[in-house]
C-alpha cells in the first residue's frame, strides 16, 4: 500500500524533534454547494529540528513513532519569507 503524502504549514515547532503541521483541504458543502476550508493538525517527526513555524512542508505517513506521531517531514516545499525592509 502506498504511503500518503500531504502538504501543510508548520504551526508549532516547540517540542523536540516534532512539528505540528496544519493541512487544509477544500470541500463542497453538501446542501448549499459553497466551497469551505477544512483543516486538520498532524504531529510529524523532525529529526534535526530544522523546520520552523510558518514554513510549508510535505509530510509522509510512517509506522507509529510515538503516541501522536505517525508522520514524518520529507521536505520543505517553499521558503517564501518576505525580506525585511531596512528603512
Amino acid at each position: 500500500m502506498p504511503k500518503r503524502v500531504l502538504t501543510g504549514t508548520v504551526v508549532s515547532d516547540k517540542t523536540d524533534k516534532t512539528v505540528v503541521v496544519r493541512v487544509e483541504r477544500k470541500v463542497k458543502h453538501a446542501l448549499y454547494g459553497k466551497i469551505i476550508r477544512r483543516s486538520k493538525k498532524y504531529h510529524a517527526h523532525d529529526e534535526g529540528n530544522i523546520y520552523k513555524e510558518g514554513e510549508t512542508v510535505r509530510i509522509e505517513e510512517t509506522a507509529p513513532i510515538s503516541k501522536l506521531k505517525t508522520w514524518k517531514v520529507i521536505e520543505r516545499v517553499d521558503t517564501h519569507k518576505s525580506p525585511e525592509v531596512a528603512a
